[in-house]
């Protein structure tokens, strides 16, 4: 990956914003059908990660093919995050967008998740804490610390470098707590940095048919190794909010661990953008609402474990139940992606708000 500055020819990229994504531009404004489906087919693979939890208890199989997701969809979400922050900086219109798509709904969404866990599970509400996301609101705190230091990744001479030397000293740093989920906001930092320093041409390399031939054999292997280490490894290195301390791991094991998660990261991620169909296709509009799909997952996750759905019926835990919970789940995140729902939560996932901002000129 090059290691320059900000690209000069940033009249190459496809869509300076990527609808969907915290500080989008509106839909249909300079689109590309190949990141919104690779940002679809990203928040499904995390949906579908989050509903096959409940099983890898039971199933060596589903545990395989859930460390076979986790070792990638987030890092590939996170990139893609990087690759359309690349025009940030700290002008009047940035600053209303960054407080618009990412800090407002992480308040909204902190306050509307510990209240449904109070109605869900009829218990006494949590205190509400800004500094200690929520569930899945850690994304959203990583994502504005990721931009607000964008100007720093965009003009540091050695800035990958740089951003894995963090990951790893971060993973070493049990100390650095709970706030703001700094451990996840460090250790995914490369991810963010790479994206930032990615080019239009970089996509194109991965959109080749050999490649996407090869991708078959490659999640093949990856899927048998997953099968293999399932009982074998702590799934927590896939989480990225530990330090090696707390995962009871010695030292040495944070530069040898995060670089090996993120050559593994790497590979899944050339061979998933690889699949990602380049024209326009039936769920290409469906990456508009991606951040959608992923925050409002969270409250039918949340409730199935809370109600116990996966322990109502036995037949759940076995292969049909699996193929039932995987489309369940696709089916699901995608229906939180559609217009609709777009239409009726943009008051708390994009919210105007331009009474809150001073008028310039």
């Amino acid at each position: 990956m090059p290691s320059a500055v900000t690209p000069p020819a940033r009249s190459a990229v496809p869509a300076p914003r990527l609808p969907g994504l915290p500080g989008a531009s509106p839909a249909g404004a300079g689109r590309d059908p190949f990141f919104d489906n690779a940002k679809y087919l990203a928040i499904v693979l995390v949906g579908l990660g989050h509903a096959w939890e409940p099983l890898t208890h039971s199933s060596r199989a589903a545990l395989a093919l859930y460390l076979t997701v986790y070792a990638f969809h987030m890092p590939a979400f996170i990139l893609i995050s990087g690759y359309f922050s690349r025009d940030f900086d700290l002008s009047p219109a940035k600053v209303k967008r960054l407080v618009t798509g990412v800090a407002v709904p992480y308040l909204v969404f902190e306050v509307a998740y510990t209240y449904f866990q109070h109605w869900a599970e009829d218990a006494p509400p949590e205190p509400i804490t800004l500094l200690n996301p929520w569930y899945l609101n850690w994304f959203l705190a990583a994502l504005f610390v990721w931009r607000l230091t964008t100007p720093i990744w965009q003009n540091l001479r050695w800035a990958i470098p740089v951003s894995f030397a963090i990951a790893i000293l971060a993973a070493l740093s049990p100390e650095i707590g709970n706030d703001l989920d700094l451990q996840r906001v460090l250790q995914f930092l490369p991810f963010f940095v790479i994206g930032l320093h990615l080019e239009p041409h970089h996509f194109k390399l991965v959109q080749r048919r050999g490649l996407r031939i090869a991708a078959v054999p490659v999640f093949a292997s990856a899927i048998a190794v997953a099968y293999w280490a399932a009982p074998r490894m702590n799934s927590s290195w896939f989480y990225h909010n530990d330090s090696v301390q707390e995962l009871a791991a010695p030292l040495w094991a944070a530069p040898v661990m995060q670089l090996a998660m993120f050559a593994c990261a790497a590979v899944l991620i050339v061979c998933f953008l690889a699949w990602v169909p380049r024209r326009t296709v039936w769920f290409t509009a469906l990456g508009a609402g991606t951040l959608y799909g992923f925050l409002l997952h969270g409250f039918l996750i949340k409730l199935s474990r809370w109600w116990e759905w996966y322990d109502a019926y036995a037949w759940i835990r076995e292969p049909v139940g699996g193929v039932v919970v995987t489309l369940l789940a696709a089916v699901g995140m995608t229906a939180l992606c559609t217009a609709p729902v777009r239409r009726v939560f943009r008051f708390a996932v994009e919210p105007r708000m331009e009474w809150a901002f001073r008028k310039r000129p």
